[in-house]
C-alpha cells in the first residue's frame, strides 16, 4: 500500500476498527440472558442461526467481531480483505434491519428508534466499500507504485 492510500484508508479502518474491537469485547463475557436475546434477535431474521446454542452464537459473533476490528487496525491487511470482512459483516446486520419488524416506518425504508441503531449500519458498508475499491483498484488500474 502506498502511503496516500494508507493515510485515506487511516480515518476509515481506525473509526470502523475500534468499533468492531469494543463491541466484540463487550460480547466476550455476555450472560445467558443476552445470549438468549441476541440469538432470538438475529435468528428472527436468518432462521438457520437456530441450530446454534445461544452461548455458542454470542462467542462466534464476539471472535468475529474481534477478528474483523483486527483486521480493520492492522494495517498489514489489505484494504481489499478488510473492506471485503466489513462489507460483508455489516450487510448481515442491514439484514436484520430490514427483516425485523418495526425496525422501520411502515411501506418505507426510514427507521424508526427501534431501528435506528441498526439503519446507522449503511455507513458501515459504505467504509467496507470504499476500503474494498480503494484496494482494488490501486492493484488493478497501476496506481501503486
Amino acid at each position: 500500500m502506498d502511503s496516500r492510500s494508507a493515510c485515506r484508508q487511516l480515518p476509515l479502518r481506525l473509526s470502523a476498527g475500534a468499533f468492531f474491537l469494543n463491541s466484540g469485547l463487550g460480547k466476550r463475557g455476555a450472560d445467558e440472558e443476552t445470549a438468549r436475546n441476541l440469538h432470538g434477535f438475529a435468528t428472527g431474521s436468518y432462521p438457520f442461526l437456530g441450530k446454534l446454542d445461544p452461548q455458542r452464537f454470542v462467542r462466534l459473533l464476539s471472535a468475529g467481531e474481534l477478528a474483523l476490528g483486527a483486521a480493520l487496525l492492522v494495517p498489514v491487511v489489505p484494504a481489499a480483505v478488510a473492506g471485503a470482512g466489513l462489507t460483508a459483516f455489516s450487510l448481515g446486520t442491514l439484514g436484520l434491519y430490514l427483516r425485523t419488524p418495526g425496525m422501520r416506518e411502515e411501506g418505507s425504508l426510514r427507521p424508526t428508534e427501534q431501528g435506528l441503531p441498526l439503519a446507522k449500519d449503511v455507513w458501515l458498508v459504505g467504509i467496507g466499500l470504499s476500503l474494498l475499491l480503494d484496494g482494488l483498484t490501486g492493484r488493478c488500474c497501476g496506481r501503486r507504485r
